[in-house]
């Protein structure tokens, strides 16, 4: 703990010094807009498949269950490699990192583009999967460290928004591009983007070596919040994903809303999740640990709302949208608390972060896959709001084991 925190001292004491690795200040802004649009590009890449389902197995010949993995398989290898990458590549200057990274993306978006079939689309999907994990280690700390301190909250909210985006323009617009040509043409698309990211930052992100960066050390290094915050996010997105996997199910089945109307409140949704990420990364700075409290919070009331009050579709579009508001700010607020308490180096503890949240999504998936066999679609919200619930518990209960700050507000 001694050695982290003095690391984070001497970091942060260099932190405007000339052989830190931060670049002029105009040139700050654009790295951070490139590496938005690396986020942007890398959540279109994992999710993109699932607007494209049916283009591809129609195209490829394999059923629509095997399409499916395209997106389980993205998901597992990012909770697998996350921290292993992470610690390979450690003492690596991040912009050797970063370029490697997005060169990965270029290469495998255009194989994936070209591939003939499911296995060679499968294998240019896990090398997507396998840079991304390393991606959103080595981002945060990269960008925060462009900037200075007392405004990291809001750079982490706007990768944060960047990355919701995908979801809300990218996935749609993609699906869009893809039924008035070939599904090949939006992953082509993808390869285009990285490009412009990864030309931007090869320019002008400087070479310093990893452990000269600002952002490479807690600012605030404690073991016990780091567990805590970590246990946080698991149990949050393995609450969120019990319920949210099956969120057609629950709107057709529970509130009764036709099928045309559930693409609409998919839409609406993504854009709660959009509007509560900019409104907590604007508060990210000034209150961090209540951030995160709120957003946690906010998750399961909309959890327990949907399960209470489902079959009503105007209290369920209401809680549907105060779960989406919530589902991006959990994660972007653990990122934030990682900057922070992180014990050791940051882009470990990232990683770490990063990979107990795709767990709990698989997780999550698994349980309320369970629970649909055993019971109804509703109880999926139930176990869900209660698992995040637990996690609110978590948060709290880390001021009675030392951390009074916890559930500060």
């Amino acid at each position: 703990m001694e050695g982290a925190t003095e690391r984070a001292r001497r970091a942060q004491a260099g932190a405007g010094g000339a052989n830190t690795g931060r670049p002029a200040r105009w040139r700050g802004p654009a790295v951070l807009v490139a590496l938005m649009l690396a986020a942007f590009t890398f959540n279109t890449a994992e999710n993109l498949p699932v607007g494209l389902l049916e283009l591809i197995s129609g195209s490829l010949g394999v059923s629509l269950s095997a399409v499916g993995l395209l997106v389980t398989g993205y998901a597992v290898t990012v909770a697998v490699a996350s921290v292993p990458l992470a610690h390979v590549t450690r003492a690596a200057p991040r912009r050797h990192v970063l370029t490697g990274l997005l060169a990965v993306l270029v290469v495998s978006s255009l194989a994936g583009a070209l591939a003939t079939s499911y296995g060679l689309l499968l294998v240019a999907r896990l090398l997507t999967a396998l840079a991304q994990a390393l991606f959103w280690a080595v981002m945060g700390p990269v960008a925060v460290g462009l900037f200075a301190p007392a405004v990291r909250g809001r750079v982490v909210g706007a990768l944060s928004v960047a990355g919701s985006l995908a979801l809300v323009l990218g996935v749609p617009v993609g699906t869009w591009l893809g039924q008035r040509s070939t599904w090949q043409v939006p992953v082509a698309a993808l390869a285009v983007l990285g490009l412009l990211s990864l030309v931007t930052i090869a320019a002008l992100l400087p070479t310093a070596p990893a452990d000269a960066a600002p952002a490479a050390y807690g600012t605030r290094p404690d073991t016990r919040r780091f567990k805590t915050v970590l246990a946080t996010g698991t149990l949050s997105a393995t609450g969120a994903f019990t319920g949210y996997t099956y969120l057609v199910e629950f709107l057709d089945e529970v509130s009764g809303f036709a099928p045309s109307t559930v693409g609409v409140l998919f839409v609406a949704f993504g854009v709660a999740c959009l509007v509560g990420v900019g409104i907590t990364g604007a508060l990210l700075d000034r209150f961090p640990r209540a951030a995160l409290t709120g957003a946690v919070a906010t998750q399961a009331a909309g959890m327990l709302g949907l399960y209470a009050a489902g079959p009503h579709p105007v209290a369920a579009v209401a809680f549907l949208a105060l779960m989406g508001g919530a589902l991006g700010p959990v994660f972007m607020a653990t990122q934030h608390e990682m900057l922070q308490c992180a014990p050791g180096r940051t882009d470990l503890a990232l990683a770490a972060n990063s990979g107990c949240y795709n767990v709990g999504i698989a997780a999550g998936a698994a349980l309320g896959g369970l629970i649909l066999a055993l019971a109804d679609v509703r109880n999926t919200f139930l176990a869900g709001g209660l698992l995040t619930a637990g996690a609110c518990a978590v948060l709290c209960g880390g001021r009675f084991l030392g951390d009074d700050r916890d559930c500060a507000a």
